[in-house]
């Protein structure tokens, strides 16, 4: 594990502080959890933001419903 060492804002240290006590967890382990769901959430944000700009992309609508198309074709058999 590799150690960290940064600051932060006075408000937001005491907020950790009061959270990490009321939760009976570390400071570093209400960090770890916190950051593994914001670095979750960006991702996340990214996937919707490439399927938005594929669904304008004109290529990739003709392959999508080509594929669907034959998908279609090989239920009705």
């Amino acid at each position: 594990m590799t150690t960290f060492t940064s600051t932060l804002p006075d408000d937001l240290m005491l907020l950790l502080n009061e959270k990490a006590a009321e939760l009976s967890i570390p400071k570093n382990k209400l960090i770890e959890k916190a950051l593994r769901i914001y670095l979750d959430q960006l991702n996340k944000a990214s996937y919707i933001r490439s399927y938005k700009k594929m669904s304008q992309d004109t290529d990739i609508l003709s392959i999508a419903e080509e594929g669907m198309s034959d998908y279609l074709t090989q239920i009705d058999e």
